[in-house]
């Protein structure tokens, strides 16, 4: 593991680092906050899954939620999107697949496949690295994200449910096979084989495996534009959610985009939320 730069930030340590994946094929940036409490021994942590177009910078730099992490005791993790620099022509040419749009998915379709499998990078190559580098309690691992990674944290915590022992997203896409995003990204990543995108869909998991044993929480703007666009979809999450018995705490708030203001504004219920589960 390599280290680009650590910052001193409420007592603790805010740190980006970069590191090989195996699962990748290629180096791998994330970011850390470290509170000072992690200086004494395990602290329990957030993993935090950034939407389209965003790195593992945008999370540590635009949410404000160290000052609760610090309050709390909380690590705070976050990865970037997708792999970079793969050389696959036209990776970065557009915003909603490619660089920076990974989907948190193994892709099985060339050339995809090479390189953007996200969902064995963070399960085989990024926990593993934070438990041995970092003071991270595994026992003690919430899982949260926002659009295309509320996605990928709603994927990756009902298939892993005894790895995050908590759960939330702001305004996920929650049924991507359902949604435009998913009907472009899912083609050329996974192909034309439906149930294959019924893995990475969060309301076709739940029908398929049933619930996890905790609650989840979702926080949805009503001014955001993808939700009038049927990007979202939170409707479809709560159907499938009465419909398995999965507790869900869907929070809807009038006047809220898409953005950062947005995640600032409920970071800190999001945080003492996990905070509660891992009590």
């Amino acid at each position: 593991m390599e280290t680009r730069s650590e910052h001193r930030c409420f007592e603790g340590t805010q740190g980006y680092y970069r590191h090989d994946s195996a699962a990748i094929g290629l180096p791998m940036q994330f970011s850390v906050y470290q509170p000072i409490q992690a200086t004494k021994g395990l602290v329990p942590g957030l993993l935090y899954l950034a939407g389209l177009t965003c790195t593992e910078e945008t999370f540590m730099i635009k949410a404000g939620a160290q000052r609760i992490a610090a309050e709390l005791g909380v690590m705070l993790i976050t990865c970037d999107t997708s792999p970079r620099d793969t050389g696959i022509s036209g990776e970065a040419d557009d915003w909603e697949f490619g660089a920076g749009a990974g989907f948190y998915l193994n892709a099985t379709e060339a050339p995809w496949s090479r390189y953007f499998r996200m969902y064995d990078y963070i399960l085989q190559d990024l926990l593993p690295c934070l438990t041995t580098e970092f003071p991270l309690d595994p026992a003690r691992l919430g899982l949260c994200g926002h659009s295309m990674g509320g996605h990928g944290a709603l994927v990756l915590g009902l298939r892993n449910p005894e790895v995050f022992r908590s759960l939330s997203a702001f305004a996920p896409i929650c049924a991507p096979a359902s949604c435009p995003w998913g009907a472009k990204a899912f083609p050329r990543y996974l192909g034309e084989d439906y149930a294959l995108w019924q893995q990475y869909d969060a309301t076709e998991l739940l029908q398929a495996q049933g619930p996890r044993p905790d609650v989840i929480r979702v926080d949805q703007g009503l001014a955001d534009p993808f939700l009038s666009a049927g990007q979202l979809l939170p409707e479809k999450l709560e159907t499938a959610c009465e419909a398995t018995g999965q507790r869900l705490e869907l929070h809807r708030h009038d006047g809220y985009d898409h953005g950062y203001f947005f995640i600032s504004t409920f970071v800190e219920a999001h945080l003492r939320f996990h905070a509660a589960q891992w009590a």
